[in-house]
């Protein structure tokens, strides 16, 4: 009954615009402004700048405010660009104040290759889809970010619309309606085709989030692997932890594909870190969207597969599994002081710690009571879903404080947007 119950809330697994402090030009990247998405792009297909549109259109939620672009801001790596969300619960507020969602924002970027979720062993191991749980599956447009993309308009966490016809009104309405219609058919906006024309506003923005101004693949390291730029000498030792003693390549793969294709640094799989609950996560407060409080655990893919009576078997050998996330622009920010958040409910601050938490989690104690963030280094709390943690990749790495600076001074070399000095 209890797994039901988290099964039912895996849909409200996001939240939406924050209102904490906000320096401008992290509002900038945050939210672009009310006129940014109609500013074309050159280089973008039709679809693409369509999707562009959508994914700044502040109208898009009720009440009006809150875009794709409020929790997946460019500046800060397509995800959460507040520092002060990020520093503490890490959730973003939705369009109607004091609504809270229960994992950080995900990045947009390098999301649209993923496949669709699948079995790809016979006890339980699966690959694809997206969200942090695996429930925009793909199967419905092709393409998990495209399923991805409808999830955030109807959930009362994050832009409440209150049903596709509302979205497609506003869409059909504003000023890129023409575009629009130009792209998916003069009869989109009819009343009849509603169901089309919601679909098609997801494959538009899933283009945009596929397109070469969010996949840019334009980070030092591309630059290193093109023979354009070299690494510094720390950076090579921690691309050599990476790809052995610190093992994060087994997940994260570094190397170009067989036809030469970038990294994507995730492999789409899914697994169980150990994180501890991030306490400072309103969703722990008791309100009608969770009853549970403090009591509700997040069991990831788990839950969703709970769901599934094709899934249902494999449900138990999945609580508490995450998707792999890309590490791409993992270490991108505005500025050198802002906070970013790490794991998929942003219990870390910092690289460091969580570089640290993989070296040593099953090294140090646990901590005789859970802490509101990763504030000792002498203890960590308890993992937040105690089965099928992952002990064989990380825990017991071995790495001195000087290796795990190198795989820090590493991830930062994954930053799009690197020029030469």
């Amino acid at each position: 009954m209890r797994l039901a119950f988290v099964a039912l809330l895996g849909p409200l697994a996001l939240g939406g615009i924050g209102r904490g402090s906000i320096t401008p030009g992290e509002r900038a990247g945050q939210d672009v402004g009310r006129a940014a998405h109609e500013v074309h792009s050159p280089a973008l297909t039709s679809v693409e700048q369509l999707g562009k549109s959508l994914f700044f259109d502040t109208r898009l939620s009720e009440p009006p405010g809150q875009s794709c672009a409020s929790c997946h801001g460019p500046a800060a790596g397509w995800t959460g660009a507040d520092a002060n969300i990020n520093a503490h619960g890490t959730v973003y507020e939705g369009a109607v104040p004091g609504r809270f969602g229960n994992r950080k924002p995900p990045s947009a970027a390098y999301a649209t290759r993923a496949p669709v979720l699948h079995l790809i062993e016979p006890q339980g191991k699966f690959q694809g889809g997206r969200f942090s749980d695996g429930r925009a599956t793909g199967e419905k447009l092709g393409n998990p970010a495209a399923d991805q993309a409808q999830g955030p308009f109807l959930n009362p966490v994050e832009q409440n619309n209150p049903s596709a016809a509302s979205v497609v009104a506003k869409v059909c309405a504003g000023s890129y309606g023409t575009l629009f219609r130009d792209v998916y058919g003069q009869d989109s906006c009819d009343g009849a085709n509603v169901d089309r024309a919601y679909d098609d506003i997801a494959r538009a923005i899933a283009a945009y989030e596929g397109s070469r101004e969010v996949n840019a693949f334009s980070s030092k390291y591309d630059a290193y692997l093109a023979g354009r730029a070299e690494l510094t000498a720390v950076e090579k030792q921690g691309l050599k932890l990476f790809e052995g003693k610190a093992k994060c390549s087994q997940c994260h793969p570094s190397r170009p594909g067989p036809k030469g294709e970038p990294p994507l640094f995730t492999d789409d799989s899914y697994d169980n870190l150990g994180l501890p609950r991030n306490l400072e996560n309103p969703w722990y407060t008791p309100t009608e969207l969770n009853p549970l409080g403090a009591a509700w655990v997040d069991n990831g893919l788990g839950a969703f597969l709970a769901q599934r009576r094709d899934f249902r078997p494999f449900a138990q050998a999945n609580l508490g599994l995450h998707r792999v996330p890309t590490l791409r622009n993992v270490d991108k920010r505005p500025r050198p002081d802002f906070v970013k958040a790490y794991g998929h409910n942003g219990y870390f601050k910092s690289l460091k710690s969580f570089v640290h938490f993989y070296n040593t989690r099953d090294v140090l104690p646990v901590c005789p009571t859970e802490t509101p963030g990763p504030s000792r280094v002498d203890c960590w709390p308890a993992p937040e879903v105690r089965v099928n943690v992952n002990t064989e990749e990380l825990g017991r790495l071995g790495l001195s404080e000087q290796e795990e600076d190198a795989l820090v001074a590493f991830l930062g070399t994954l930053s799009d947007g690197f020029s030469q000095p």
